[in-house]
């Protein structure tokens, strides 16, 4: 069986977009696996994961203010929660990643790192994780 992990996340801001790069490389290096694939899933409507640069917050923050612009306002929703614009900016960042796990690794470029991304908080989250040995 392959190992699998769980992390908690509490976000603060509507939209958010949390570093979760480290706790993934220490799973993955807890884990002891030399070569594989780590899935990385996000089990909620109204967030995601996505890989982008971690070397400067201003692309976080930049990446986050686009997304509050691309969907001003809620009039036209039909969805009774008032939520909607956080299901789509989920779907268009997907609730997962899949990673390559190479010698022990994480394999990610220079300026890569690996969000957890909120856009309906601020919540409780968790984010699941999943290597499979190669």
């Amino acid at each position: 069986m392959s190992p699998a992990h769980i992390i908690e996340i509490q976000s603060n801001q509507d939209i958010e977009f949390i570093d979760i790069t480290a706790q993934v490389r220490d799973f993955v290096r807890a884990a002891r696996c030399q070569e594989g694939m780590l899935l990385i899933f996000a089990p909620h409507t109204t967030a995601g994961v996505t890989i982008n640069e971690n070397a400067d917050p201003d692309v976080r923050y930049d990446i986050a203010e686009f997304f509050k612009r691309l969907l001003p306002g809620q009039k036209y929703f039909q969805h009774a929660e008032g939520n909607s614009p956080a299901h789509i900016l989920s779907s268009l960042v997907s609730a997962s990643e899949t990673v390559i796990i190479e010698s022990g690794e994480p394999l990610l470029g220079v300026w890569q790192g690996i969000f957890f991304c909120e856009f309906d908080g601020p919540r409780r989250r968790r984010v699941h994780l999943k290597i499979i040995p190669g």
